[in-house]
C-alpha cells in the first residue's frame, strides 16, 4: 500500500508525509473500485477536488466523463435545470429542450462541491437519483434513468445544518456512506516546508528565475501561521514571494516586510468533534474575539499591578512580610511578590521590614487603611460571563470607531457579518 500511495501522490502532485493525509488517501483508494457514494470533508483549499479525481481515475468509470459542479456557484432558480435538464417552455428563457448533467454524464462521475449550499427542493431530487437512479426534467412528466456515481464535498458541518433544518437528514446519511476527512494544513505542519519548496520550484520554472529558499526562522514563521486558506493560500504565498523577493534566500525579516499577516498570533483553539475549522461557521472568529478580550484583561491586570507598586513607591511605603499576615481564606487567590528588581524599581520596595510585624496595607478609594478595614471587607468571587466579556469588547470597539462596523470588525479580528450578528444578538 505504501508504494501504491507514493505513486498516487506523484501522479496527482500530492506532497506530504502526514499520517492523516495517508489515511485519507488509503480510504480513497479502497473505495474507488466500488460505486459507493463518497462524502469528502475538509476546509476550503485542502484539495477535496483532487481526491474526487483520484477516486474517479481508480474506478471502473475512469474512461467515462467526470464533471465537477460547485453547488454554491449556481443560482437557486436554475440549479434544477442545470442538474436535471428542462423542457422547452417550462420557464421564461427555456427556448429549447436541454439535458442536465445527470443525463449527459451518464455512466461517469459527478463531483458536487459545497453540497451544503444546495437548495432543499434540489436535495429531494438528488436523493431520488441516489436511491433509484431516476429523475425528471424541469417542466416534464417523463421519468428518466441515469447511472452516475456521486461524490460530494463540504467545508461545513452538515450535521449542524441538519439540526438547523437546512439540510435533509436522509440525504446526509445517503451521501456519507463513506466519509473521507482531508486534513487541514495546520494539522500537517511538518509538510509546510516541503510544500513550499515544491511550489517555489514550480514558479521558478514558470517565471524562469532562480527558486527562492526559506531560512530556518522563516520556515518556523510559516509553520506557526494558521493558514485559513490551507494549501491554496500557501501556494499563493509562494508565488508572491517568488516574484516580489529581491533575495533568493527569504528571511523572517523579509517575510515581515512583505507579508506581515503571516506573523498573526496563532491562538490555541480546541478543534470541534467533527474536525472542521470553525472559520467558516463563525465559531473560530468568536473564539478569537474571546481570546483577544482575555489578553486585554491580562494587560489591564498588569497595568493595575504597576499602578499599585507606583502608589506604594510614591507614598514611601514598603511591601509587608507575607509571613506576618494572617491566613487568607482558601477561596481568595494568593499573590507572590517578586524578590528583586524586575520592574525597574528599587529592590527595597519588595523587602520586608526587619523583624517587625507589619500591618497589611490596603489602598481603598484613595486612602490607606489598616487591618481593621481589611477585616471588614467582603471578598466575593463573581466571574464575568463570557457573553458579557464578548459584549463589552464589541461595545468598546464600536465606541472607538464611532459605530463604523468595518473598522470595529478589523479591530476584533472577526468578519463584518459575525459582528452584525453579534450586534443583533446583544441588542447593541
Amino acid at each position: 500500500m505504501a508504494n501504491n500511495l507514493q505513486s498516487i501522490k506523484s501522479r496527482f502532485g500530492i506532497v506530504g508525509t502526514s499520517h492523516l493525509l495517508d489515511a485519507a488517501l488509503e480510504t480513497a483508494v479502497r473505495v474507488a473500485p466500488t460505486d459507493l457514494t463518497v462524502l469528502i470533508i475538509g476546509e476550503s483549499g485542502v484539495g477535496k477536488e483532487v481526491f474526487s479525481k483520484i477516486i474517479h481515475s481508480l474506478s471502473a468509470r475512469k474512461h467515462s466523463e467526470f464533471i465537477a459542479i460547485n453547488c454554491g456557484a449556481i443560482p437557486e432558480g436554475t440549479i434544477n435545470s442545470e442538474l436535471f435538464g428542462h423542457e422547452k417552455g417550462s420557464f421564461t428563457g427555456a427556448v429549447s429542450d436541454r439535458k442536465g448533467y445527470f443525463e449527459t454524464v451518464n455512466g461517469g462521475t459527478i463531483f458536487l462541491d459545497e453540497i451544503s449550499e444546495m437548495p432543499l427542493d434540489t436535495q429531494a431530487y438528488l436523493l431520488r437519483v441516489l436511491e433509484s437512479g431516476e429523475f425528471i426534467r424541469v417542466g416534464a412528466s417523463k421519468v428518466l434513468k441515469t447511472d452516475v456515481r456521486v461524490i460530494a464535498a463540504t467545508n461545513v458541518d452538515l450535521q449542524e445544518r441538519v439540526r438547523k433544518g437546512k439540510f435533509r437528514e436522509d440525504l446526509y446519511y445517503r451521501l456519507s456512506t463513506v466519509p473521507i476527512k482531508v486534513p487541514s494544513l495546520q494539522d500537517r505542519r511538518d509538510d509546510i516546508p516541503v510544500l513550499f519548496r515544491k511550489f517555489a520550484y514550480d514558479f521558478a520554472e514558470k517565471y524562469r528565475m532562480q527558486s527562492i529558499r526559506l531560512d530556518e526562522r522563516a520556515e518556523q514563521v510559516l509553520q506557526n501561521y494558521r493558514w485559513p486558506g490551507n494549501v491554496r493560500e500557501l501556494k499563493n504565498v509562494a508565488e508572491q514571494l517568488s516574484v516580489l523577493s529581491e533575495e533568493r534566500l527569504v528571511t523572517a525579516e523579509a517575510l515581515l516586510r512583505t507579508m506581515p499577516q503571516l506573523f498573526a498570533r496563532n491562538l490555541p483553539v480546541p478543534s470541534q468533534g467533527n474536525g472542521f475549522s470553525a472559520t467558516h461557521g463563525g465559531d473560530f472568529q468568536e473564539r478569537d474575539l474571546l481570546y483577544k478580550v482575555l489578553f486585554d484583561m491580562k494587560n489591564d491586570l498588569n497595568d493595575l499591578k504597576t499602578m499599585f507598586f507606583e502608589l506604594v513607591k510614591s507614598n514611601n511605603l514598603r511591601m509587608p512580610d507575607l509571613s506576618t499576615m494572617r491566613q487568607l481564606p482558601s477561596s481568595y487567590p494568593t499573590i507572590s511578590y517578586p524578590q528583586g528588581n524586575d520592574r525597574d524599581e528599587p529592590a527595597a520596595i519588595y523587602q520586608p521590614l526587619d523583624q517587625e510585624r507589619v500591618t497589611p496595607i490596603i489602598i481603598e478609594s484613595g486612602r490607606i487603611s489598616g487591618a481593621s478595614a481589611y477585616d471588614k471587607s467582603d471578598i466575593e468571587d463573581a466571574p464575568l460571563a463570557m457573553d458579557e466579556i464578548e459584549k463589552e469588547a464589541i461595545k468598546r470597539a464600536l465606541a472607538k470607531y464611532k459605530g463604523r462596523r468595518k473598522e470595529a470588525a478589523e479591530e476584533l479580528k472577526i468578519s463584518e457579518r459575525t459582528l452584525y450578528r453579534k450586534i443583533k444578538q446583544y441588542d447593541l
